[in-house]
């Protein structure tokens, strides 16, 4: 018999060793990518995943069951990784050094899918959090608005906002300019 989610909280608190297990493997794959993609690194959605899963573990009493557990889990992710952007904007970043661009790969060799996709999350990282957030969620994870609004602890409509604003920057952002396009015509 499959059990629910919740049930497999109440589980873990019962003292089922494996439940918790049960639950990470249920989530694990979505919690990492959400993190990866608010964060710069494999390695640092990882990390953010193994904490996220930690303070699970260890607050599995405080949930108060008013959402669902992806949305709890996803919750404790974002704090997550809201956590680590602002230790990341008290640490400086240290500039690639010039001679090390012309080793890195060209990018017009990849798929003009693959150029898309990073043009896309470039401009996505140019976003203010508070717009990036909404619109991973509910674009990229397919949250719905309400969940949203309970991960983010605001209102629906900021929700919608956000997002509206959001996606209006990323159009302002992915617009090729007009000398680019006279360029190709020529």
């Amino acid at each position: 018999m499959i059990r629910s989610d919740r049930e497999l909280l109440a589980a873990h608190l019962a003292g089922d060793l494996g439940a918790f297990h049960e639950l990470v493997g249920r989530f694990s794959a979505q919690l990492w990518r959400i993190a990866r993609s608010q964060l710069s690194s494999p390695e640092d959605a990882d990390e953010a995943v193994q904490d996220t899963l930690v303070r699970a573990h260890q607050g599995a009493a405080r949930f108060r069951g008013d959402c669902s557990v992806t949305t709890w889990l996803t919750k404790i992710l974002i704090n997550v990784c809201l956590d680590r952007h602002r230790h990341d904007m008290r640490r400086p970043s240290v500039p690639l050094p010039a001679h090390a661009i012309d080793e890195l790969a060209d990018r017009h060799d990849r798929t003009a899918a693959t150029d898309t996709r990073l043009d896309l999350l470039k401009a996505l990282d140019s976003l203010p959090l508070e717009q990036r957030l909404p619109i991973m969620l509910v674009g990229m994870h397919g949250f719905p608005l309400a969940e949203v609004s309970t991960i983010l602890g605001v209102p629906v409509g900021t929700v919608k906002s956000r997002c509206a604003r959001g996606r209006a920057r990323l159009q302002d952002l992915l617009r090729v300019p007009t000398t680019e396009v006279e360029e190709v015509a020529r």
